[in-house]
């Protein structure tokens, strides 16, 4: 499955999951965009691993709900490597409270990043994606966007909404060859994780039918596939990387 030679941008790649799709996918040979937002040291460490194995990287700041800066980001990907083949459009974030504390900031602020953010890097790399011999445009969702969850209900509705993006843009992508597919992951240990209370992560991990969280490493394989051309007749699909849990 080597990507050797192709140009992936993987944003949020600082850290988390990010982190390790990004040097998931310049271990197997490709070319690596590490966007971060305002984690530079850890991006630059991420850059520093990529290039121990022997792969190329390349750090870019940009923070994803600016349109200008995701702009900057393409022009600067184009000059260091040439066009994307593949865009895992990661980043994200989270303002937790249950639905009658929430403010529309709250809410604005996670749609800006989480969808508007996926709007924003699709659209910049889309000629790219499109006329790459095996484009792939992969979108980190999540099981929140399946089943819901307490207190995240911005958050949720923008993992949800992933799911329409991506297979709509499957089916525009489709006639270049070129695919869009989504990945939801379950509970993953992150810093996310760490901060829930044991008692919370207790009752999630008893409808977990694997009886773990899952390793960023869990997920980033299954990117790194989705990546490659072995992937090349699936499209417009949700990967459920969540352990066996029902949705």
């Amino acid at each position: 499955m080597t990507l050797e030679n192709q140009t992936c941008v993987v944003t949020g790649a600082s850290r988390g999951i990010g982190r390790a799709i990004a040097e998931d996918l310049g271990a197997e040979g490709a070319n690596v965009v590490v966007n971060y937002r305002s984690s530079e040291a850890e991006a630059h460490d991420v850059v520093d691993a990529i290039e121990d194995l022997g792969g190329s990287a390349v750090a870019i700041q940009a923070d994803v709900s600016d349109m200008d800066a995701v702009r900057e980001m393409r022009d600067r990907t184009e000059r260091a490597f040439g066009g994307a083949d593949v865009l895992v459009n990661n980043a994200g974030l989270t303002v937790d409270k249950k639905f009658e504390h929430m403010t529309r900031e709250d809410w604005d602020t996670v749609m800006e990043v989480n969808l508007g953010g996926v709007f924003n890097c699709t659209n910049a790399f889309f000629d790219d994606i499109k006329a790459a011999d095996h484009g792939r445009l992969i979108n980190i969702s999540s099981v929140v966007g399946q089943q819901g969850n307490y207190g995240q209900a911005n958050y949720a509705t923008t993992k949800s909404g992933l799911f329409g993006f991506t297979r709509t843009i499957a089916l525009e992508l489709a006639s270049s060859g070129s695919t869009a597919n989504c990945v939801a992951p379950g509970f993953v240990e992150t810093d996310m994780l760490e901060t829930v209370p044991e008692r919370v992560k207790e009752k999630i991990l008893r409808r977990i039918p694997l009886d773990r969280f899952a390793t960023v490493e869990d997920v980033s394989g299954i990117v790194r596939f989705v990546a490659s051309e072995e992937s090349s007749y699936m499209t417009g699909q949700i990967l459920a990387v969540n352990g066996g849990m029902e949705w």
